[in-house]
């Protein structure tokens, strides 16, 4: 668990490494506290913002300008984070890729747990019928990634109506635990993540608590 804000000063400082060549291709797997982040876009993004100042106050939501593209998303207890912090020279240099490829690895973790995710045409994410179990939102500055995706473990989805998620009026959003009427442990979604992650973007996956308790790959 990790405050919004210094995980996004943790990530500056890891490009920067990355780029440095000083540390390897790394994967930060979070949580956040209750916080309500703005895309690129901000003055877009803030118009989907739903709550008050008084009510985001009473309920305990931070607001960031997060510098990311996407529209706005909640991020809370219950989700993982995951930012990669990669080097995709030379052989990924690919926006387009790069996003379905974080969203191959939500569907394939969906699929653990015996859920048919997919994609929705026009719309990033990996989504469960018309709801949304993962979002994206990404930065690439000179082919070093960070931000990345929010997956929705056992999060408290009623926090998603503070805003219009992803600036898509017509979306619901669902987590694994509503899906499928059930707990799910962080841990067992987390170790799918981790594995899934490793195979798409073929990296080997070695564990590590360097970085926040985060998974690095190289």
């Amino acid at each position: 668990m990790i405050p919004y804000a210094a995980a996004s000063e943790m990530q500056r400082a890891l490009v920067e490494e990355r780029r440095a060549g000083r540390v390897p291709d790394l994967l930060l797997l979070v949580e956040h506290p209750h916080v309500i982040t703005l895309g690129v876009k901000v003055e877009a993004a803030r118009s989907h913002l739903l709550a008050t100042p008084e009510v985001l106050a009473a309920r305990h939501v931070e607001v960031h300008e997060s510098g990311r593209g996407g529209d706005i998303t909640y991020h809370g207890p219950g989700q993982i984070v995951g930012y990669p912090i990669m080097d995709l020279r030379p052989d990924r240099c690919d926006v387009h890729r790069y996003v379905r490829d974080l969203e191959e690895v939500m569907i394939r973790t969906a699929a653990d747990f015996g859920l048919q995710g997919g994609r929705i045409q026009g719309l990033t994410g990996a989504w469960v019928g018309a709801d949304k179990l993962g979002a994206i939102g990404v930065r690439i500055s000179r082919w070093i990634t960070s931000h990345g995706f929010a997956f929705n473990v056992s999060t408290d989805l009623d926090f998603f109506n503070l805003i219009v998620p992803c600036g898509i009026p017509s979306g619901g959003v669902t987590s694994l635990a509503r899906a499928l009427g059930r707990l799910v442990h962080r841990d067992e979604a987390e170790a799918s993540i981790v594995r899934h992650f490793g195979e798409v973007f073929d990296r080997n996956v070695i564990e590590g608590a360097a970085v926040g308790g985060g998974a690095g790959s190289d």
